[in-house]
């Protein structure tokens, strides 16, 4: 039964500060028998000011912070999930989570598809479009801690479609790192979790942003895990960063899936046309 580590931050406009964190909760998880580490999206940097974080988003082969994390990585053995923006080569930036195993290699890249663009009631407005382009592909790792796992990001949650496709891949778990609103979260993170949980029969894990950033912003947390049946394994609350564990039972998969067959007993549903 492999036991996981999810890292709950409070990531600032700061690389080193956020790296340091990132490389400290490394060891902890592997002292506390964690063989894989996840951090929210953008555990990196986060820093809405776009002219100050351009300084500061570089080629993922620039990296130092990609460099320190592979390399703690190695050393403690544990595979690492991170979430960090990156400069492309056509200047333009990606949101995007790379994957280490516990050799510190590069195991998988996947670039969020869903851009966030939305006006909240609260006044909260984002157009995360003006400075990131989408990812276009679909992606999972095989073999890790927790078997094949999909990769998503944050906004990608609401889209039902994306989760469909990791769901004819047979993911074990699904990855869903996110720097939620507190509004968003507070209406719709433990629905959608639990949802996308159960869709896929698979378990859910989403690491989280947490409390007053840096830049003014205030995110949700509650990093969680969800089972295959859609019960609520963790929840590390809204209040503060911190690191915690979660054993994984991969028996449960194959139980639900056979108690509910609904990967299986999927169909295509045909377009409707003018009559």
């Amino acid at each position: 039964m492999p036991r996981i580590a999810l890292l709950q931050m409070t990531s600032g406009i700061d690389p080193d500060a956020n790296a340091a964190t990132i490389g400290e909760a490394i060891k902890r998880a592997a002292g506390e028998g964690a063989e894989m580490l996840f951090t929210p999206e953008m555990a990196g940097l986060l820093d809405r000011k776009r002219e100050r974080a351009s300084r500061n988003i570089v080629p993922e082969s620039e990296s130092v912070l990609v460099d320190r994390i592979a390399k703690a990585a190695g050393e403690a053995g544990v595979w690492t999930c991170l979430g960090l923006p990156v400069l492309r080569e056509d200047g333009r930036w990606a949101n995007r989570t790379i994957v280490f195993d516990k050799s510190g290699e590069i195991e998988a890249r996947y670039d969020k598809i869903h851009m966030f663009d939305v006006e909240l009631d609260t006044g909260e407005s984002w157009r995360e479009s003006a400075a990131y382009v989408p990812g276009e592909n679909v992606v999972t790792v095989e073999d890790t801690p927790v078997g094949r796992l999909g990769l998503t990001i944050c906004y990608d949650i609401r889209f039902p479609a994306l989760f469909e496709e990791l769901g004819r891949h047979k993911c074990d778990a699904i990855s869903i790192p996110a720097a939620f609103t507190v509004p968003t979260g507070k209406a719709h993170w433990h629905l959608l979790q639990r949802a996308r949980a159960v869709e896929a029969s698979a378990f859910v894990i989403g690491a989280a942003q947490v409390g007053r950033h840096e830049d003014g912003r205030q995110t949700y947390g509650h990093s969680i895990v969800v089972g295959p049946w859609g019960d609520v394994l963790l929840d590390m609350g809204g209040e503060a960063a911190g690191l915690q564990v979660c054993d994984i039972d991969l028996g449960r998969i194959a139980e639900v899936r056979k108690q509910l067959p609904s990967l299986a007993n999927k169909r295509d549903i045909p377009k409707s046309g003018a009559q």
